[in-house]
């Protein structure tokens, strides 16, 4: 079982280490060393329709998953409770679709946002 461990800083540091997950609240940002060991940095912004961090007091979680599809490597895992768990590969088409839907979801979000701040 492979684990990272969290280390909640204000800025991202410049040198990163392995299986640490760097958290700055103040820019809504979570960062990274990809877990198969290529050495990528992994950026997941922490926003409402990217990712969602929850933190237990002891323990972090990361949903959804990290597909890291520009990436050689394509590694795609979860982070829950510190614990790794490696995820599938997914195919060509289901990250093109992935994709899609994440900009849809974003587009439909940020309309409601809009909408919603007409009203007040």
């Amino acid at each position: 079982m492979k684990t990272i461990q969290h280390k909640f800083v204000e800025f991202i540091p410049n040198y990163l280490e392995q299986n640490v997950l760097y958290i700055s609240i103040e820019y809504k940002t979570a960062v990274h060393l990809c877990i198969c060991g290529c050495g990528n940095k992994v950026v997941t912004p922490l926003t409402p329709t990217d990712w969602e961090l929850r933190f237990d007091g002891k323990t972090i979680s990361l949903s959804p998953s990290i597909g890291n599809w520009n990436f050689e490597c394509r590694s795609h895992y979860f982070i829950t409770r510190n614990v790794i768990h490696i995820a599938r590969r997914w195919e060509d088409w289901e990250i093109e679709e992935g994709r899609v839907e994440d900009k849809e979801t974003k587009k439909n979000y940020y309309k409601k946002q809009k909408k919603k701040k007409r009203k007040d």
